[in-house]
């Protein structure tokens, strides 16, 4: 087996192929067109979001087996096509899955307890309590859109608020534990004050959250997003933020991003929610953490030597 790796990975993915006497080439500066010159060499490919794996690029990787995602999400690659040509695709979502629970925990415990926007005024030496009186998460309803590796993970890191927790999940069933009831969209759109989304992006799931979506909830809510930005409706959600149907939000990604997560968009609609005092916004870390790393690569690797 030879594997191919196209973006940067932590050294520790590197060290873990070469204990295992893995073969690889470690080529993250490649381009585009120097890799489909030579993806017909490899059994193997690591990639994160610097390429789109394509259907014209699939069919010039004429001996791939594998493809690996070092992170989560797959969208970045055509996984029916890979399919049916017979290359298996996964990725190493259990690496991040704590990354992205703490994150979401942190962004909304800031917004409910308005730590981001009282350190502003402390920066302008104004000293505002009754200003800055917060909101307890104890006694709210978190509603969790997909329970897979974050969904769970996030939903365990709520089991000490004493909150209420309801996940739902169109893939899954008799997943309640714990942590979570389970529940349809319909109690969803019913209960919840918070609604966090930890679903992967498709085309079932672009622009799930559109003002069809913000209308059928029953009250004014919360929305957390640290899964991908297309899902979110930014016009929507500039348009119910105006009207009080969301009542704040935490967004760690949003429609602005490139494909590659690299570059943000400056336009009106990212300008206004920079300037929302209920709004706090992170530039798609929720999954980056020193720990986070290590993690990806050890399921990454572990998941490589099941296949050999």
């Amino acid at each position: 087996m030879n594997i191919l790796i196209i973006d940067y990975v932590d050294p520790l993915l590197t060290q873990l192929l070469d204990s295992n006497q893995i073969p690889y080439t470690y080529s993250p500066d490649t381009h585009r067109k120097e890799v489909l010159n030579i993806i017909s060499q490899y059994d193997g490919l690591i990639v994160r979001n610097k390429l789109q794996i394509n259907e014209d690029f699939l069919l010039q990787a004429q001996n791939l087996k594998f493809i690996a995602r070092y992170g989560s999400g797959m969208e970045s690659i055509n996984v029916p096509i890979a399919t049916e040509l017979g290359i298996i695709c996964f990725n190493s979502a259990e690496g991040n899955c704590n990354s992205v629970a703490e994150h979401a925990i942190g962004m909304l415990l800031s917004l409910y307890h308005n730590i981001n926007n009282s350190m502003e005024d402390l920066k302008q030496g104004q000293w505002n309590r009754e200003r800055h009186r917060g909101i307890e998460l104890e006694g709210k309803t978190i509603g969790i859109i997909g329970y897979g590796n974050t969904g769970h993970a996030f939903s365990k890191k709520l089991k000490g608020f004493n909150c209420s927790v309801l996940s739902y999940d169109k893939y899954k069933t008799d997943f309640k534990n714990e942590y979570t009831d389970e529940c349809n969209m319909d109690q969803m759109f019913s209960a919840a004050d918070i609604i966090s989304l930890h679903i992967p992006l498709s085309k079932e799931t672009n622009h799930l959250v559109n003002l069809d979506f913000i209308n059928k909830m029953k009250k004014p809510f919360y929305l957390i997003n640290t899964s991908r930005g297309n899902i979110v409706n930014t016009n929507d959600l500039i348009i119910a933020l105006k009207d009080k149907k969301i009542l704040g939000a935490c967004l760690d990604v949003i429609e602005n991003e490139s494909s590659a997560f690299n570059k943000i968009k400056l336009d009106d609609n990212f300008n206004y929610l920079l300037n929302c005092k209920n709004i706090i916004l992170t530039p798609h870390i929720a999954g980056l953490s020193k720990q986070s790393n290590l993690k990806l690569a050890n399921v990454l690797v572990d998941k490589i030597i099941k296949l050999t």
